[in-house]
């Protein structure tokens, strides 16, 4: 037995006691179709007693009909409860991250005397240090430090990720733990209202709300329902003026059948198991609505910035001037970075050292001058001489010369391909350049290709100057750019889109994504990414992954689809129920209707019984695709459409045929009709 089976063997039970207690009428009257199933059910078990007790002829049959018009409702309900009790184990799962712990609260970022304190205790504002092995008590925001962070409680990735004060890695999240280093964090999120809290509430579906899909599809169901009873109650009246009596229980048994219970039945457990699927895909959606207009995307716009690319220009060359030996370029930029802390800074101190690994690890002795926005500089004073780095125009001013044609050119070429030229000077002498560039992020590319063959136009969003966001894109494979984009600029943008009736998808992970990741009908924010991202956005990639827009997309398709094949199943079920049932009922009276018992069935009793028991059996067969959903695979809304109405349509006409004749055979060899 594997490891899992016993875990699933009590997941099953768990859904089986659920399902009885969702027998309870305030729980099913939220399905309309069941809810009739059940009141019919009840009619159908206490006629049948009377009959029983009464000696009246077919109380037998009319009790195993009663019979299993409540095991559909309880297929019914249990598909529900299987689809709710995978979420719940998760939930639980990610409950177990949660612990009460002493934590050190600061009163200033300085402050070296913290006082401790539980946990529970904390709120919004409050200052903590953590060190190695300590746990984020909920979520917060890096304010000092930079340190190593254990993320696998809640993304399962066991690599950890570097989490540090300033720019768009500065979010924690509640639950996970420091590897290295230290920190100063800042509480965003007061105890049981983090995003671990509200993660386990909408994966236990506790936030979960009918989506515009759903409750158009119930509103069908309704409707069919409305009209089948009506069908059914005129079918009495016009079989007396026949000389016949139909007996109520096969009014309710004619009723249930015909009504979609096929669709009715599953169709919560297929809106549940789609946020299920998208939580194995380390996604986590704030409503069913998001999955659901996933599916229906048409323009998807990227933050360029940590989204596409890694977040910071890193080092990528050294191009020496005339003259200039590459050595003595690489060892002043070497010099002139060891006291910087930025990304880029580091980089350039990583890629030096890959050159030349005898380079010292010590900053010598000197003076750092640190980067200002006045100066555009950076760098180190030295006894006998000084090294600077930074912007073009900011050397050129400080040297006082124009640069050499050759070295002109080169940092030319480098704004051309969309990186950033960084220039090195030794007092005032221009020693060379750095090549500066956007990492693309691996995968990108296929990905997008990906995208594209679904028919979603992807859009890459930067700061950037037109020349330097054109090469990103073409090295990315993006259909379209939008640079220089402040936060009004991808408001408008995605404004304009939706008037022109398309659904936009937006990936982004910074504060300033905010107010995009709002408007959009699908915002992905990165778990990475700032607290505001992540609060305006109505899904949540724990994996930071922005071609994980593919897995939503599919997920999304899966759910529309799904619903899409299982009620053109359930509406093609009812022409074979036709068959089976009418010439049933009506063959004594009109002869003529025996040739439409195409599938010969041994009686009315038997016919009708057989109808009823294919009703429930069909719903088992169907819960396993409702939880798995229907596969996708890139193609046309119309191909879609003929591969339903093929596979599912005509299996609904032809599946029931089969199914009714094998039960009918079986229900009359055993004797029970």
């Amino acid at each position: 037995m594997s490891h899992s089976e016993p875990a699933q063997k009590g997941l099953y039970g768990q859904a089986l006691r659920m399902a009885l207690r969702k027998c309870d009428p305030r729980s099913l009257i939220a399905n309309p179709v069941i809810f009739v199933t059940a009141l019919v059910a009840a009619m159908t078990s206490v006629l049948a007693l009377r009959d029983l007790f009464t000696g009246a002829p077919h109380a037998g049959v009319s009790l195993q009909i009663a019979a299993w018009l409540w095991i559909c409702v309880l297929f019914s309900n249990f598909a529900e409860a299987l689809a709710e009790g995978r979420g719940r184990a998760r939930a639980d799962a990610l409950r177990a991250t949660r612990t009460q712990t002493m934590v050190q609260l600061l009163a200033d970022p300085e402050d070296d005397a913290p006082r401790a304190v539980p946990s529970d205790q904390l709120k919004p504002g409050d200052l903590l240090r953590v060190g190695p092995g300590d746990l984020i008590p909920t979520d917060a925001e890096a304010v000092k430090g930079v340190a190593s962070v254990d993320e696998s409680a809640i993304t399962g990735e066991s690599a950890p990720v570097i989490r540090e004060a300033g720019g768009d890695r500065s979010s924690l999240t509640g639950g996970t733990r420091i590897v290295s280093d230290s920190l100063v964090i800042r509480i965003v999120a007061a105890p049981g209202q983090s995003f671990l809290d509200r993660m386990i509430a909408m994966v236990e579906g506790a936030e979960r709300q009918r989506t515009p899909n759903e409750i158009a599809l119930n509103i069908l169901l309704a409707g069919l329902s409305l009209i089948f009873l009506i069908v059914t109650v005129t079918l009495e009246p016009f079989a007396r003026s026949a000389g016949l009596v139909i007996p109520v229980v096969t009014l309710g048994a004619l009723f249930v059948t015909l009504i979609p219970t096929t669709i009715g039945g599953l169709l919560s457990a297929i809106g549940i198991a789609g946020m299920d699927r998208l939580v194995k895909a380390n996604v986590i959606a704030r409503s069913g609505r998001a999955v659901e207009a996933a599916g229906d995307v048409d323009t998807l716009l990227l933050d360029k910035t940590g989204t596409i690319t890694f977040g910071n220009r890193m080092a990528d060359a050294f191009l020496p001037a005339a003259g200039v030996p590459e050595r003595a370029l690489i060892e002043a930029a070497h010099l002139a970075s060891l006291s910087d802390e930025t990304p880029e800074g580091k980089s350039i101190v990583t890629l030096a050292r890959e050159r030349l690994p005898e380079l010292a690890q010590d900053l010598p002795k000197g003076t750092p001058v640190p980067f200002t926005a006045q100066t555009r500089l950076s760098g180190l004073d030295l006894p006998e001489r000084a090294l600077r780095k930074g912007a073009v125009d900011a050397v050129e001013r400080l040297t006082g010369a124009a640069l050499e044609p050759a070295l002109k050119r080169a940092v030319e070429e480098i704004a051309r391909s969309g990186g950033t030229p960084l220039l090195v000077a030794e007092d005032t002498r221009v020693l060379g350049a750095i090549h500066l560039k956007d990492v693309i992020k691996p995968g990108v590319r296929a990905r997008f290709a990906e995208l594209r063959a679904m028919g979603i136009r992807t859009v890459m969003i930067t700061g950037d100057n037109p020349l330097t966001a054109a090469a990103i894109a073409a090295e990315a494979g993006v259909d379209d750019f939008l640079a220089e984009a402040t936060p009004e600029m991808k408001l408008d943008y995605i404004r304009r889109e939706q008037s022109g009736g398309r659904l936009v998808a937006m990936c982004g992970d910074g504060s300033n994504d905010a107010p995009a990741l709002a408007q959009a009908d699908v915002g992905v924010a990165m778990n990475a990414g700032t607290p505001a991202a992540k609060e305006a956005a109505n899904l949540v990639d724990l994996d930071s992954d922005p071609t994980k827009l593919i897995e939503i997309v599919m997920v999304g398709k899966q759910l529309l689809i799904s619903r899409g094949a299982l009620t053109t199943f359930s509406i093609a079920n009812d022409v074979a129920k036709y068959f089976a049932i009418l010439p049933a009922i009506f063959v004594a009276a009109y002869p003529g209707l025996g040739g439409l018992n195409i599938m010969h069935l041994h009686s009315p009793e038997s016919a009708i019984l057989s109808a009823v028991i294919f009703n429930a059996l069909i719903l088992v067969a169907l819960i396993p695709l409702a939880l798995r959903g229907v596969g996708y695979v890139p193609a046309s809304a119309a191909a879609l459409l003929r591969r339903n109405l093929s596979l599912y349509g005509l299996g609904g006409l032809i599946v029931p045929f089969i199914g009714i004749k094998a039960i009918d055979l079986a229900i009359t060899a055993l004797g029970l009709a």
